[in-house]
Parts: structure tokens; sequence; C-alpha cells
């Protein structure tokens, strides 16, 4: 654990005490949005989630994930109470650690909530965390970020998070695909994604570093990949350019 990091903000899953309501709402989910992904979403996800044993019968034992992902590449999904602070969460990345919301929402709220649960965090992240360009690009974004000091600074390295992590897309044999977690997890926001409405725009770094975004709505503009080392290579430039 980081000296960064309150000891508060890490709990254990105790999978046992999930009830049948919770694994009926992540089958319900990982049904709807399974059926949609496997024409939209990236393959480096639909590999991973295999790779780390994802099921629609049951929510997922972190204890399983775990052990599947050290073999893979070294990660880990660690339980945490929710939000955790920003130079934390960060720090946790550089150590190839990823918070993980353990909860699960309620079954009136199947479409949208307004804090992380499980199946955003361990559904819509960490498949990508069995592929080791990816896991790499996430590492290494987690160091520069933690060595950041200035406030703009960190809200230029919020946007390289959000449009890569959360919101991103990447080019597969000609077609976009959606990788973020936040289009992932939810179909809303990935039909918009791919829809008339949003601005698809060839990834950069400048570009991204300048782009505002709100959370609370759809995005109006989105970045496209060309591949997962294009990823690790904007990361390794934002450590030259971002203090």
């Amino acid at each position: 654990m980081l000296a960064t990091a309150e000891p508060s903000i890490f709990t254990e899953q105790n999978w046992h005490l999930y009830t049948p309501e919770n694994h009926d709402v992540w089958e319900l989910l990982y049904a709807r949005r399974m059926r949609d992904l496997q024409r939209t979403g990236s393959r480096v996800f639909l590999e991973g989630a295999a790779a780390i044993g994802l099921q629609a019968e049951s929510v997922p034992d972190l204890d399983d994930v775990n052990r599947r992902l050290a073999a893979l590449t070294g990660w880990a999904a660690v339980p945490v109470v929710g939000f955790i602070p920003a130079r934390s969460f960060f720090g946790q990345l550089a150590e190839r650690r990823f918070p993980t919301t353990v909860s699960v929402r309620p079954r009136d709220q199947l479409d949208y909530l307004p804090e992380p649960d499980i199946f955003h965090d361990v559904f819509g992240h960490v498949p990508l965390h069995a592929d080791p360009v990816f896991a790499n690009f996430l590492q290494e974004f987690g160091q520069v970020a933690a060595r950041v000091r200035s406030e703009e600074g960190m809200r230029r390295m919020a946007r390289l998070f959000w449009f890569t992590v959360e919101f991103g897309l990447v080019r597969e044999d000609g077609e976009v695909k959606v990788y973020g977690s936040g289009l992932i997890s939810s179909h809303g926001e990935a039909a918009n994604a791919l829809g008339p409405n949003c601005d698809r725009r060839p990834f950069s770094l400048e570009a991204v570093m300048e782009q505002h975004f709100e959370i609370d709505r759809f995005q109006d503009v989105l970045f496209v990949t060309e591949s997962f080392d294009q990823l690790f290579e904007a990361v390794e430039e934002a450590k030259r350019v971002v203090h």
C-alpha cells in the first residue's frame, strides 16, 4: 500500500455476502451489454473478459480475477469503499493496483448510477488490464500522474484519463470500436459514441489535453486511437510536457 493512500479507503469484497438479487442484477447487466459488445466492443476487451473469467451468472470474485490477472500482467483489482483522492488513485495505478468498488447498483438504477459500482469497475475496466500493452500504458499513466504537482497539470492528466480509460475509442480492422469503461458499461453512452451526434476525432495528446468534458451528459467529442501502442507513446510524451 502506498503511503499516499489512506488505509480507510480500502475494504474487503466478502463475496459470500452478495444476495441473489445482486447476482440477478449483474446477470441482467452482463447479458444486456455483452449482446451489443460482441459487435461494437474492442476485441481486446472481449478477449480480456474471457481471460479474467467474467461470467453472466454471478458477481465476479476478485480473488479469482486477481489470480488470473497476476499470471497475465501482474495487475490486481483492489476493493475500495468508493471514490478515493486522485493522487491515491494514481499512486495505486503506478503499482498495477486498480481501485475497485464492490457494491452492486440497485435494480431501479440499471441505466444510470452517479457513482461507480462493481459492474462499471470490473466489467468496464478490468478486462483491459489483461492486455500487456494497455496494462503498461495504465501503469505508466499512474506513474506520470502521481508526480504532477500543478493544478493545470492534474486537469490535463484528468482529460487524458477521461478520453482514453473512461471514454476511449479504437480503430480495429477499419471499424471504430469502444474500449473505455464508460462506453463498455453503458448502452446509452456507447450508442451515443458510435452515433451521429458524437464528433469522433483522431487521437492526439495535444487535442485530448485541451478538450473540455462534462461528466453528467453524453459526450459531444471523443477520440479514436489507432492502437494501444499510441496510448503508451502519448503518456510517454505527457511525462515531458505535464508538470
